[in-house]
């Protein structure tokens, strides 16, 4: 399995998720070449080209409501040449009602943007969701990551949280320069 640098994105000025928290997010959404992939809020793109890699058999969809960070995003889609892909550049609510009304369902799930509406996001994506299947979370605030986590109880999802600190060198030095802790939440559907 080959995990794409940082560097190799196209990164503008929106969110990214970055490299270490990205391969351990993937890790945890259990792709197979086969899945059907979503991904809410998708920034850059960096975690729908992953997992367009990973499921090359498969289909991943990509929602971003932010016109800058769509074009970010379908700009790393195409650098990357996935084929397996669709962007949608629309609110995720919106576009979840409409997989709910088609009853699409995804085996692997990641919210890595909610746009205020994370409890509505997480209760529209149990309905797409397959059985056993995966969602992902990552929050920088513990405030988010604790409502996430009394939404998934109540729907009664086996889950496990780690909380990733990463510090890397700065350029020649051993200085360590601490990234921001992030929560990553594994949801299971029972």
């Amino acid at each position: 399995m080959v995990f794409i640098k940082d560097k190799e994105f196209i990164r503008g000025k929106c969110p990214m998720t970055k490299e270490d928290v990205r391969i351990l997010s993937v890790i945890k959404m259990n792709i197979e070449e086969d899945s059907t992939v979503l991904d809410i809020g998708s920034g850059t793109g960096t975690i729908t080209v992953q997992a367009a890699k990973l499921a090359k058999r498969g289909k991943v969809l990509s929602v971003e409501r932010d016109m800058d960070a769509y074009n970010i995003t379908r700009a790393n889609v195409d650098k990357f040449e996935c084929e397996n892909i669709k962007t949608i550049n629309k609110e995720a609510g919106a576009v979840l009602d409409v997989l709910i009304f088609q009853g699409l369902k995804f085996d692997s799930v990641f919210i890595g943007g909610s746009g205020g509406d994370l409890e509505k996001i997480l209760l529209k994506v149990n309905t797409v969701i397959k059985k056993n299947g995966t969602i992902v979370m990552n929050f920088i605030t513990l405030d988010n990551a604790y409502r996430a986590l009394e939404v998934i109880k109540n729907l009664n999802y086996k889950y496990e949280v780690s909380l990733v600190n990463i510090s890397k060198n700065r350029e020649n030095t051993l200085m360590m320069i601490a990234n921001n802790p992030i929560y990553i939440i594994q949801c299971i559907r029972k």
